[in-house]
């Protein structure tokens, strides 16, 4: 279980990290042609989604790694997984179904790192 969870972990938080960090650091301009959704959300929307981002992808490793509060992991995972589906409810609003594989794909790995982090 702390083999898988690891793994599960380690790839939510660099996902997160990565696209936590392009929603913190580039232009609405810039974030356009990846991030199609950008135009229809505040800009202060966008950079506070990443902030989250960044933190709970912090959140999945640490408290684990260090055995301060790793409860948290469980709150991060669950964060990301109910993060998830807003944004597949979001692609479907804007009528880009096609868009929601990448979020199915994430929700199910967020959805099995809480319940990693539970079981351990």
């Amino acid at each position: 279980m702390t083999i898988a969870y690891w793994i599960l972990a380690g790839l939510l938080a660099v996902f997160y990290l990565y696209a936590g960090g392009k929603k913190i650091t580039q232009s609405q301009e810039e974030l356009a042609p990846m991030m199609g959704w950008v135009d229809t959300v505040p800009m202060p929307v966008v950079r506070a989604l990443g902030v989250v981002e960044v933190l709970g992808a912090v959140g999945l490793i640490l408290p684990p790694a260090t055995g301060i509060a790793p409860w948290l992991a469980i709150a991060a995972a669950s964060g990301f997984a109910v993060l998830q589906v807003l944004a597949a409810g979001l692609h479907l609003s804007r009528g880009e179904a096609k868009d929601t594989g990448l979020n199915a794909a994430l929700l199910i790995v967020a959805v099995a790192a809480a319940w990693f982090a539970m079981a351990w």
